[in-house]
């Protein structure tokens, strides 16, 4: 590999058999070296070799501003978590980690941020809520700071919004929404939720994605009539539930829902009513 452009000591730039950029980073990686020079292979301790041109100008421009102890830190916790849920989008290597370096700095200064979602998230994004913690315990192992708790619900979100392939303030929206509806669902049928059972978890997923649609204002078209009708037949009171979720969507977000959509809420509303009956 040839150095395409130095960021810092830490950081360079290379071009793949494609003349494609690549963001190389390891330590003293570029010291007295210059531009056309070979990389020591020894010394490599990342390659980001991102899809879009884009994301890996954003990349060597955050690299190049931050230590490389915080970016190291940064990618085994989303190494972590792309084992523990599955492809993310990869401008979270930028956002996560750009998030994360701000969160170190301001704690140092003692300037404390509050997430006012912090219980939203624990109980809607639990697996990503305890990727949050697990990512607090890698950085204060590695860089010797102790972030709040608040911060475990930041991280969830970022990774959130890498599975949705969404931005940060509409994952904050779809959490909200989600919230409303399972507030809806419990008072309207009197439910006490089972937060570790299948049923739950299922209902919130498809919320999650069900929440993402609507707010995007993409439709789901009727389909099959005859099973519609089977389910409001025989899912009664759920479906009662899921027209007052509808109503309660056109009131606030000026969102009509299809009779499909409506179905389908009512399947996993009954699905969790019957567990918990």
């Amino acid at each position: 590999m040839n150095i395409a452009k130095i960021l810092n000591n830490n950081v360079v730039v290379v071009l793949d058999e494609q003349q494609r950029e690549q963001v190389v980073m390891g330590r003293g990686i570029a010291f007295q070296k210059r531009p056309g020079d070979q990389l020591d292979e020894r010394c490599i301790e990342k390659v980001f070799a991102l899809q879009s041109d884009e994301l890996v100008r954003r990349l060597g421009e955050l690299l190049s501003q931050i230590p490389l102890e915080v970016m190291t830190a940064c990618d085994r916790i989303i190494e972590l978590a792309k084992e523990r849920l599955g492809k993310l989008q990869e401008s979270l290597y930028i956002t996560l980690t750009d998030h994360c370096f701000f969160a170190i700095e301001r704690q140092k200064k003692g300037a404390v941020v509050r997430n006012v979602l912090l219980w939203e998230i624990k109980r809607l994004y639990p697996k990503e809520f305890e990727l949050g913690q697990q990512a607090r315990a890698i950085l204060a192992k590695r860089l010797g700071v102790e972030l709040p708790e608040d911060e475990a619900g930041f991280i969830a979100l970022h990774l959130v919004t890498a599975q949705l392939n969404s931005e940060m303030p509409e994952v904050m929206h779809i959490t909200k929404v989600m919230q409303e509806i399972l507030h809806i669902v419990k008072y309207q049928l009197k439910l006490e939720y089972d937060e570790e059972s299948l049923s739950y978890h299922r209902f919130v997923t498809h919320l999650k994605f069900f929440s993402q649609r609507m707010l995007s204002r993409t439709v789901v078209e009727d389909d099959d009539v005859s099973l519609h009708q089977a389910v409001k037949e025989n899912y009664r009171l759920a479906w009662q539930c899921a027209e007052k979720v509808a109503r309660h969507l056109v009131s606030n977000y000026q969102r009509s829902l299809t009779t499909e959509e409506i179905m389908f809420l009512a399947i996993h509303i009954e699905r969790v009513r019957k567990e918990r009956r």
